[in-house]
């Protein structure tokens, strides 16, 4: 199969100057797999991208949280994708269950902006979930496919997408969805992928899971075959962080 494993650290709203250069000295000094195990992204605010992007050791990368849906102009408090490339930021994180619930962005909306991100030549994390409503009545698998599908009908190519399942009932909550319950989905997701977009993107797209993920339980999940790596939150601020990038080793013995 040969996926790479992936860990993405979203700082989300969070951070001072202080505070982030502390956090870069920490992943900048820790001893982690090389690159060809497991592939690095940390994200932080805006205001800290290029910030972060200069003390940031080379074989770790940087994404934006979000960006524009299309190219810039007068879209007072946005960020363009063409504005990211410019500062040589390689990834950009979209469709997060925040901007989709508390910002009212839809389907079609996030698969708008993934398609206009990569036409311009960024990576994407494009995020997909369900709600706890949405799982305790069963529709987990069509709630995710339909997020899936309105990406799928905008692009052409998967190769600079990587898909993170993040269930929201399970973010930044403490509860984690079990490793089966993880594997469960990531299995759909790359069955829906392989009978949709075609069976090839089923076994290169990798599917990271978000929630709730730490040092404790990121080893236990990233056993489950169809789990490629973590988009990680409150842990991706603390030196935990790094045990959970450490996880990528056990992969390796498959």
């Amino acid at each position: 199969m040969g996926r790479k494993f992936f860990v993405g650290g979203n700082w989300k709203c969070n951070g001072t100057t202080a505070e982030v250069k502390k956090i870069v000295t920490t992943l900048n000094e820790a001893e982690v797999p090389s690159e060809d195990i497991v592939e690095v992204v940390v994200s932080p605010p805006f205001v800290f991208l290029a910030f972060v992007k200069s003390l940031l050791r080379s074989d770790f990368h940087v994404a934006a949280q979000n960006c524009w849906v299309r190219k810039g102009g007068a879209f007072t408090g946005e960020v363009s994708a063409e504005m990211l490339v410019n500062l040589g930021i390689p990834w950009v994180i979209l469709g997060h269950s925040e901007r989709r619930l508390i910002l009212n962005e839809s389907n079609e909306f996030v698969g708008d902006k993934v398609a206009y991100a990569l036409s311009q030549g960024l990576k994407v994390i494009a995020c997909v979930g369900e709600t706890l409503e949405q799982r305790e009545s069963g529709s987990t698998v069509a709630v995710v496919a339909a997020q899936t599908k309105a990406i799928a009908e905008k692009v052409s190519s998967w190769e600079n997408i990587v898909l993170a399942y993040e269930p929201v009932w399970a973010i930044g909550t403490g509860k984690v969805a079990s490793p089966a319950q993880a594997q469960e989905v990531h299995f759909e997701l790359r069955k829906w992928l392989h009978d949709n977009v075609g069976a090839e993107v089923a076994a290169s797209t990798r599917i990271i899971y978000g929630g709730s993920v730490n040092g404790a339980n990121c080893k236990e999940l990233a056993t489950q075959p169809d789990v490629d790596g973590f988009l990680v939150g409150g842990a991706s601020l603390k030196p935990e962080f790094i045990d959970i990038i450490k996880s990528a080793t056990v992969k390796k013995n498959d």
